[in-house]
């Protein structure tokens, strides 16, 4: 049976509607024209390419540039349309019949999703909320067992923005290593850290069955670039390889050459540098509006990425919710049910700040209007 990709199918059915479109994952956007400033691109070089096909895996430039940020080796480095083809590509070739998957929720599905699309078992470990979504070290060892393939994990946490504490870590390799299952990490929001302009650390390097993936989306503002890439041992980067073949054969050109330019570097920093700064005004503004708003809404601060898992105290679900708010004022946010909290929603807040105010108003508004409605009114 097939399982749709819930938070994309609302996405894809709503984004396009929204006034204010809070529902974004990453950061607001750079134009061509900023990125080629902020990277000194040369146009003249840029448009005088060929509009060919490029390197299958990835330009070996491009390649270098990636492996020099975990300490890997361009063997080790796959580039793919996004994190999206490199999540699909770790289903396809590391799962088969009698496997199972463990994620932590809430989570971005995307690996899960693709695992459970191919009839594998996937296995829930919740994040406890009361401790700042911290890992339920019990919960994790009683999931994995000797089927368990990947443990999965998203670190910085989407929805949550929580990094994973030392310990978290640590319980986590320990779990792999007992089963050798292999860590398959989603790093697409190191970079984004609200506390510190260090990096989160990646799980590479940590144990030898590590799949780190990472794409220009998120902490760099260039989700329309659409790449990401996989660092894995070279004999699961040749397998992936010939799976890409078959799924995309090729990233573009352009976007290879445009993302070779913002991995120098000094462009690398000014794009994190830029992504935080973003994050954190932008949630500074989201805490002093929402959170401070008479008790409606309460949020475990992210330690990173621009959003916020936001909890609700007002009698409708996260459904309702989300529709009122884009039947009123416009403003789309993703409801939590469908990362399994009904009583959350999901809000990006690093956005222009004359913008985001303006959907954060509407929100306040929406939200006193069902508190006062008269049917919810103590008698």
């Amino acid at each position: 049976m097939f399982h749709p990709f819930a938070v994309e199918q609302f996405l894809s059915e709503n984004e396009q509607a929204a006034r204010f479109n809070f529902s974004e994952s990453g950061v607001h956007p750079l134009s061509f024209a900023e990125l080629c400033d902020v990277a000194h691109v040369d146009r003249d070089r840029l448009f005088a390419m060929l509009v060919d096909y490029p390197e299958v895996n990835g330009t070996r430039l491009l390649r270098e540039r990636i492996a020099a940020i975990y300490g890997a080796d361009a063997t080790q480095v796959l580039v793919t349309i996004g994190a999206t083809e490199a999540n699909t590509l770790v289903a396809n070739t590391l799962l088969g019949a009698g496997d199972n998957i463990v994620r932590f929720r809430p989570t971005y599905e995307q690996l899960p999703g693709n695992a459970a699309n191919r009839g594998i078992q996937v296995r829930d470990v919740d994040l406890v909320e009361a401790r700042g979504w911290a890992v339920d070290h019990a919960a994790l060892n009683a999931a994995v067992d000797a089927q368990t393939r990947i443990i999965h994990v998203v670190n910085p946490n989407n929805p949550t923005g929580r990094i994973l504490s030392d310990a978290d870590r640590d319980a986590i390799i320990a779990a792999a290593a007992r089963v050798g299952a292999w860590i398959v990490a989603d790093e697409v929001y190191a970079g984004t850290e609200r506390g510190t302009d260090t990096p989160t650390r990646s799980f590479w390097g940590t144990y030898d069955r590590v799949i780190a993936i990472n794409s220009m989306s998120k902490a760099y503002g260039l989700p329309g670039l659409r790449l990401g890439w996989m660092v894995a041992p070279s004999s699961v980067i040749t397998d992936a390889w010939r799976r890409h073949e078959y799924a995309s054969i090729a990233v573009s050109a352009m976007s290879m050459t445009l993302a070779e330019h913002a991995l120098e570097p000094a462009a690398r920093g000014a794009l994190m540098a830029r992504a935080r700064r973003l994050i954190r005004r932008g949630f500074e503004t989201a805490e002093t509006t929402l959170i401070d708003a008479g008790g409606m809404f309460s949020v475990v601060p992210p330690e990173a990425s621009a959003m916020s898992f936001v909890r609700f105290d007002l009698p409708v679900t996260s459904g309702d919710l989300v529709t009122r708010l884009m039947s009123g004022p416009g403003v789309l946010v993703i409801p939590g049910h469908l990362f399994g909290f009904p009583q959350h929603f999901r809000i990006s807040t690093a956005l222009p700040d004359g913008y985001l105010r303006q959907g954060l108003a509407g929100i306040l508004d929406v939200a006193a209007d069902i508190k006062a409605a008269p049917s919810h009114r103590a008698p």
